[in-house]
């Protein structure tokens, strides 16, 4: 009898196990260092979506539980993050944030059979070269975003002197490459300039200078907010007009506090803003309640833990092979869209659109979008 009574408390302790078990996924971007800002979009958006899936049953059943990596935007640490979510055996990574950090570490999601879905890295390698079939994003790409730049550039300041720089990272050397591509098609021209600078430095005065005394009427960086911020100020330091572009990374209000009214004018590239989906606003909602901002990729991550959460449910399981499968077959209602894949992973979504800061907000060029 005393043994039948312990059989029978240790099948419940498995039963309430079962019950009451939960799924850890990770989050993969620049929580500390220069682009924390984006790392922390990234944060927000996947406690979010974790939070309110959670709140309508889960995923088949189960809680999902979020794990935090810091990649710093540093492959090496990137690479680091990766094999300790695999430790940890994750089934799903929403991240990571920089190019060259998810396309490093999308070799060690593919070793380890763990889906990996970037929200923000748009260098066309990323997927055009993935090591694995679980590796998707669900932003645009950088041969999209430089053809809308270049056009733009060539359309809009058809007699400028162009200097087209970056940072000689993937992603901000990928999207400089590929603006210079089409804008050169377009204008039939060459840039006045074409340089790459180093990321992380204070003072741009002597690249200025050059920029200055070129005559240069519109400055196309690729690269990150922050550098561009201080570009911004010290090209109006120096008493230049000069008209300030880049692209997504743009995407945070940390750029104006950088520039202050030195960013006025400023003109960025970015997919159509996800806050004006009629589909995001109790997210958005609920978001501003707690004193958090809607911004840049904190959507895109929503949409990324969405995304993979459905095809869970839809596979019944989160077995990397079904998981994959139901992602490329599938067709998912997220935040910023109606969205699937395609077979190299990348989303099939509107493309890219112009954007102005003014006043320290950013929205659409008159006539870029509706």
């Amino acid at each position: 009898m005393k043994k039948a009574l312990l059989a029978g408390a240790a099948l419940n302790l498995v039963f309430a196990g079962a019950a009451f078990a939960d799924i850890t996924i990770g989050v993969a971007g620049p929580m500390t260092g220069q682009y924390a800002s984006f790392g922390e979009q990234l944060r927000t958006g996947a406690e979010q979506a974790v939070a309110d899936i959670n709140a309508a049953g889960g995923v088949n059943g189960e809680m999902l539980k979020l794990s935090v990596g810091d990649d710093a935007c540093d492959p090496k640490q990137a690479v680091a993050v990766a094999n300790q979510f695999a430790s940890q055996g994750v089934p799903f990574v929403a991240g990571h944030f920089c190019s060259g950090s998810s396309i490093p570490a999308s070799q060690v999601y593919a070793d380890e059979q763990i889906v990996q879905i970037s929200p923000a890295s748009t260098n066309p390698d990323f997927t055009d070269k993935r090591p694995g079939d679980g590796v998707f994003r669900v932003c645009g790409r950088d041969d999209q975003q430089g053809e809308v730049a270049g056009k733009y550039i060539s359309d809009n300041f058809p007699d400028a002197n162009v200097a087209i720089i970056n940072d000689k990272t993937a992603y901000g050397k990928g999207l400089a490459d590929q603006t210079q591509k089409f804008y050169e098609e377009a204008s039939g021209k060459k840039p006045a300039l074409v340089e790459a600078y180093t990321a992380g430095e204070k003072d741009y005065t002597a690249l200025v200078t050059k920029m200055k005394e070129a005559g240069i009427n519109l400055l196309y960086i690729g690269g990150y907010h922050t550098e561009a911020g201080l570009m911004a100020r010290q090209m109006r330091e120096q008493g230049m007009d000069t008209v300030l572009m880049s692209g997504d990374a743009l995407v945070a209000e940390e750029y104006w506090a950088i520039t202050g009214d030195a960013g006025q004018g400023t003109l960025m590239t970015f997919s159509p803003d996800p806050r004006k989906n009629e589909a995001a606003a109790p997210v958005v909602a609920e978001l501003e309640k707690a004193g958090k901002t809607a911004e840049g990729y904190v959507l895109y991550t929503y949409a990324a833990i969405q995304a993979w959460a459905d095809a869970v449910n839809k596979a019944g399981s989160t077995d990397f092979d079904p998981v994959v499968a139901a992602l490329n077959d599938g067709d998912y209602t997220t935040v910023i869209g109606d969205l699937s894949f395609d077979d190299k992973g990348d989303v099939t979504l509107p493309g890219y659109v112009v954007y102005e800061w003014k006043d320290g907000k950013y929205d659409y060029v008159d006539g870029a979008a509706q």
